[in-house]
């Protein structure tokens, strides 16, 4: 079987869009009747757009989206029709891309169990290649599943192929938990309040050149927060040209200064208002496209070393190189439980990655080494065979980490690499594991893939030293360590007979 090739390290890109969140605080009474009013009449509108976007399925056209912008001008305006026609465009080809990731995942699995049944129960598997199940009764149990499969398949082949897709305005999970109150411990009444909270729409793109980058939702530079108001609910204003002003104030701590410079010279800015009704509190989210920086040189970003990460469910595992490829001190740990809710899971990866930047930062590396890992298409029961290992690998939050980990780091300036993720555990655990143990610290499997990591995007290889060309030993041939024998003289020479007594030993034989 031919070995796996290793891709090379590469620099990760920075990320090209930025997403910050305030508070709306200090909100009147009669501001937020507003924002609930208009929030719910946009979103009907954004449902019913929805429905015909998905109706129209693969014969949509530019004069088909314009003829939907155009009856959905009269109930709101022509931006606010613009906004939504767009965000239904979106979802509708989010959703596309959704179905074609759920039938690569098929296929996998359904090779994955074709090719175990036709093996003989019990055959054990070789190198990267499963073998065939336990007992009869998995085979049996297989059997069935893949024929679950295969009408699956068809099935989301079938809508692909017509243009149909399956969305859910509010999200399908909140969907399901009205028939669940119990378990997701919600009363009908919170139910409800999520439900149409989730189903508003008070969101705009903005637009370069306008005032303030946006014309829908506008935020001045003081914080000042105003909304273009439909034509149904045009009476509900308190300024002019059909516009309500807020009474709270929006205060960007987070990325303020760079927030305030687009708005300032009236480049684009997208916003969003939204309400969390667990806590009763209005949110508005600003969002902007950023000019890809150039990134340095990956020569330059390892000039002072490397700090390699490898992640794991429960913790970040980073240890400390040098240009040689050399670790220096202690690896580090940086936990974080995903356990909770989502904004609880997402608290804990920001903070375990603050910990990891502000060490490196004092260790005054300007590289961050990561494996490249991606389990999109191989999340299946098939692929990852027992259930602790598909936990495992399921509670890896590769995508989130990533996404997180990009922007953080552009922030503090250090480069982020990207490595093979092939066999670092495997050989960081068979040549760094023990040798970098001691008697009172144990060195773990992960610690030891994270040093693979950081030598791997310096381009060193795994093992800890390589044997020398045999024209460059001292010998000239066999191994340094290989000794002469007693009696065969060359190569090492043995030493030659001394005479005469030796201090605290006795004395050497008349040969």
């Amino acid at each position: 079987m031919p070995l796996r090739s290793m891709a090379a390290p590469f620099l990760v890109a920075e990320a090209c869009g930025v997403s910050v969140r305030t508070r709306l605080k200090d909100l009147t009474a009669a501001d937020e009747e507003v924002l609930r009013r208009v929030g719910a009449h946009l979103g009907s509108l954004a449902s019913q757009d929805l429905k015909a976007r998905c109706g129209d399925g693969l014969g949509h056209s530019a004069q088909r989206w314009a003829e939907r912008k155009r009856e959905l001008t009269g109930g709101s305006s022509s931006r606010w029709a613009g906004a939504i026609t767009k965000a239904s465009h979106d979802q509708w080809a989010l959703a596309r891309r959704s179905q074609t990731a759920h039938i690569t995942t098929l296929d996998t699995a359904i090779t994955t169990i074709s090719h175990r049944l036709a093996l003989p129960v019990g055959q054990k598997g070789a190198r990267g290649v499963p073998g065939g199940y336990r007992s009869a009764m998995e085979w049996f149990g297989k059997s069935r599943r893949l024929r679950v499969l295969k009408q699956r398949r068809q099935q989301v082949a079938a809508d692909r192929a017509g243009g149909r897709v399956r969305v859910v305005r509010g999200g399908k999970s909140l969907a399901r938990g009205r028939h669940q109150l119990e378990a997701a411990r919600m009363s009908e009444k919170q139910w409800r309040e999520r439900w149409e909270a989730a189903r508003w729409f008070l969101s705009a793109d903005g637009e370069t050149g306008k005032r303030y980058g946006n014309e829908t939702l506008r935020v001045t530079p003081d914080g000042q927060v105003s909304i273009k108001l439909p034509t149904p609910l045009a009476g509900l204003a308190n300024a002019p040209h059909g516009r309500y002003t807020l009474a709270a104030r929006a205060c960007f701590a987070h990325r303020g200064r760079e927030w305030a410079d687009r708005v300032e010279a009236d480049r684009a800015v997208a916003y969003r208002i939204h309400l969390d009704p667990a806590r009763g509190r209005w949110y508005v989210d600003a969002s902007w496209q950023r000019t890809p920086v150039q990134t340095i040189p990956l020569e330059a970003a390892l000039a002072a070393g490397v700090v390699g990460v490898d992640t794991n469910a429960d913790h970040l595992a980073a240890w400390h190189l040098d240009t040689h490829g050399n670790p220096i001190g202690r690896p580090r740990r940086f936990f974080y439980d995903l356990s909770g809710s989502a904004s609880h899971r997402d608290a804990q990866l920001r903070h375990a990655l603050t910990r990891l930047l502000h060490w490196a930062r004092r260790l005054g590396v300007a590289a961050i080494a990561i494996e490249d890992l991606d389990f999109g298409d191989v999340k299946s029961r098939e692929r990852h065979g027992g259930r602790r290992l598909r936990r495992v690998v399921h509670g890896i939050p590769t995508g989130r980490l990533k996404a997180r980990l990009v922007s953080m780091a552009a922030e503090q300036g250090i480069a982020l690499v990207a490595v093979d993720a092939a066999y670092t555990s495997r050989w960081g655990a068979r040549y760094w594991q023990q040798a970098t143990s001691t008697r009172k610290t144990k060195t773990s499997r992960h610690e030891a893939a994270s040093l693979v990591i950081g030598r791997r995007a310096q381009g060193h290889g795994a093992r800890r030293r390589t044997a020398p060309p045999p024209h460059h030993r001292s010998d000239d041939a066999g191994h340094r360590t290989a000794q002469a024998r007693h009696h065969d003289p060359g190569r090492e020479e043995p030493r030659p007979a001394r005479t005469g007594g030796r201090t605290r030993s006795a004395a050497p034989p008349g040969a």
